[in-house]
Order: C-alpha cells, then structure tokens, then sequence
C-alpha cells in the first residue's frame, strides 16, 4: 500500500496523489492511498484524487488524546464520538477500503481509544492505525499499546491493525517489531526514515529485521520458527537502489553510519570481524 499525500492539503497534493493513483495505481497495481482529516472536504478530495485507482484507499483521523482535544481540536470527547463514525461512514460512500487513525494513541485514555476504534470498524474501517504521533512511546508501551486493543475492542478482528511511528527518540523501529509481536499486520514506514522531524519508522531496517531473525518472529505470526518463507513481499535485492534513489531525488544523504543502506554498513574497522568470518567460509 503507497500512501501518496493528502489531497486537501494543496492543488500541488491533489495533483500528485491523482497522478500516482493513475500511473501506479493500475490495474495489478499496489493499494494507492490518500490521507484526509474527518472532515466532508478532505474526505471528498481524496475521492477525487484517487478515482484513477484500481484499489484506492482513504485514510481519515482524528486527535483522541485529551492534549490534543483541548489545544488543538478544542473539541470534547462526545463530540468525537459522534464524528469518528460519521465520517468513516462518509469515506465508506466513496471506497470499501478505508483506513481510520486515532492521532496520539500513544498518550491517549486506553478506554477511551477502544470506544473510538470500535466506533470506526463498526462504520466500516478495514484498517485502523495506531500512531505514535509525537515518537514518545518506548517499545514495551507500545507493544501493550496494541495487545490492550486486540483484547479490548470487539470487533478488533475484522480489521487490520495498523501502526505509525516517530522517530525523535530513536525507537520508531524497535516499537513496530514489539508491535507486530503483538498483533500489528501493517507497518507505516518510509525509505530511508525520512518524514518529520528526527523521521518516521525505515522501511529498510524493518524489513531486513523481519528477513534475517524470520525464525524469531515467526511464531508471533502463525508460522512454524524454522519456516523460510519470506515475512513481507519486498523485493531485498532492490532495497540499496531505490534508498539510493530516494536519497538522490530528495536531496537528503544517507549518513554514512545509517543502518542497511549506508555506505559503512558493512564495513569494518577491526579485522577481528574478518578473521573469523574467514576461518568460517
């Protein structure tokens, strides 16, 4: 799934999301999504966006931390509660697939959050996304962030769980790993970690986590520990090209220490590494 933009944020948005939705987003192609506040105007522009999709998504959202109720939604937590389904219902009419975010689950009332995303699967969001908005939560918080849904909303099973992550603490990576261990099926990252702020989760370091320890995550996803299937459908062989690509489209260099992708990642100072590698070959 490509989340390309949020059509309502500028023509410039609406432009890229509708020509993505179009050009990669064919027939055969992948999930090709827009992002949209719980808003009627948003919602509709990222309709209209992503009529040229074969699959397209919405992704709504909505604040339910107490901070952001009062500081920035001013809104109460009843009013929420009305919103949330009206607007999944809204994006309903223009897609079966849509995508619902409670913003600052992280620092979210526990209770409170469970009643918003039984609210959401109930007005027919297929996926519901656990963000970590402001990269505040360490990996065991996260992962007890996600089991206390699973156990605490009912309809929890008809639906993805999905999880966004910040990393300005440096642990957007490790907090999805703990995240798929309890009940996490899809991963929000980016190449090469790029996003706001210190960056969002690297799709690359994840990736390669789920591929080299498959045989530890395996039992967390159903599977027998020495099963060699692959954990996701990324290609590995084309991950160094296109964080290359990204880097150079961008303008943002990968330093040179970054994990997986970066120019010392395999390199070594010591010799000690080398030499038993080579006792061993």
């Amino acid at each position: 799934m490509i989340e390309a933009g949020f059509p309502y944020a500028s023509p410039g948005d609406f432009e890229a999301v509708q020509k993505i939705a179009e050009q990669v987003g064919s027939e055969g192609g992948p999930t090709i999504c827009g992002l949209a506040r719980a808003t009627k105007a948003d919602i509709k522009a990222a309709g209209e966006a992503l009529k040229g999709a074969a699959k397209p998504r919405i992704h709504t959202f909505i604040a339910t931390s107490d901070i952001h109720l009062t500081h920035k939604l001013r809104k109460t937590r009843e009013q929420v509660l009305a919103i949330v389904p009206e607007m999944v219902a809204y994006a309903k009419s223009w897609t079966e697939d849509v995508e619902f975010s409670p913003e600052d689950a992280g620092r979210s009332d526990p209770e409170f959050l469970y009643q918003v995303l039984e609210l959401a699967i109930e007005a027919g969001a297929t996926t519901i996304n656990i963000p970590d908005t402001v990269g505040y939560t360490t990996p065991a918080e996260f992962g007890a962030l996600i089991r206390g849904i699973k156990d605490n909303v009912p309809s929890c099973d008809r639906a993805i769980i999905s999880v966004h992550g910040h990393n300005d603490l440096g642990l957007a990576v490790a907090n999805f790993l703990e995240a798929i261990k309890n009940g996490a099926r899809q991963l929000e990252c980016t190449i090469n970690g790029i996003g706001e702020r210190a960056g969002n989760a690297a799709l690359e370091e994840l990736v390669m986590a789920l591929h080299v320890r498959r045989q530890y995550f395996n039992p967390f996803l159903g599977r027998l520990p020495e099963s060699p299937d692959p954990l996701t459908n990324i290609d590995t062989t084309q991950i160094y090209k296109t964080s290359r690509l990204v880097s150079h489209l961008t303008g943002m260099m990968v330093q040179p220490n970054k994990a997986i992708v970066g120019a010392n990642a395999f390199a070594h100072e010591s010799g000690i590494h080398q030499d038993g590698v080579l006792k061993t070959s």
